[in-house]
């Protein structure tokens, strides 16, 4: 999957490799949902404390709507990219889904549109423990 960062930089997401990746999918124009979802990936990773170095959060933005200001002053350390709108059709829940990448790009688990903060910090600190990797 290739994007372009906001600042015009090229970005594949193998670039991540070797780091857990949070991954959101969702339209610049981002709603209540998305911003929910944002959110979750914000405090999940917070909630990992020494670990959460080892976790990248990351917003696939479908087509080239910046998203707003505002919220992306809410998120430091999001990796923003815009993709082509035909790439969320590539992932297996589309792009109300947020998604988990283990350190070598294996896709390991994908939450709903409004996922549990709580469960998802489980899973990551679960999966933080048994990993050597990443």
């Amino acid at each position: 999957i290739e994007g372009t960062r906001p600042d015009g930089a090229r970005f594949r997401l193998e670039d991540l490799r070797g780091r857990w990746v949070l991954l959101a999918l969702g339209r610049g124009d981002c709603g209540a949902p998305c911003e929910r979802k944002l959110y979750a990936t914000r405090q999940a990773r917070t909630m990992q404390g020494r670990e959460q170095e080892r976790v990248i959060r990351a917003w696939l933005v479908e087509g080239d709507a910046a998203p707003p200001a505002a919220l992306l002053a809410q998120h430091p350390g999001l990796v923003v990219v815009h993709v082509a709108e035909a790439v969320p059709g590539r992932f297996p829940g589309g792009a109300d889904a947020l998604y988990l990448i283990d350190p070598l790009g294996n896709l390991v688990l994908r939450y709903p549109n409004d996922p549990d903060i709580k469960g998802v910090a489980k899973d990551l600190t679960r999966l933080l423990k048994a990993s050597r990797i990443g």
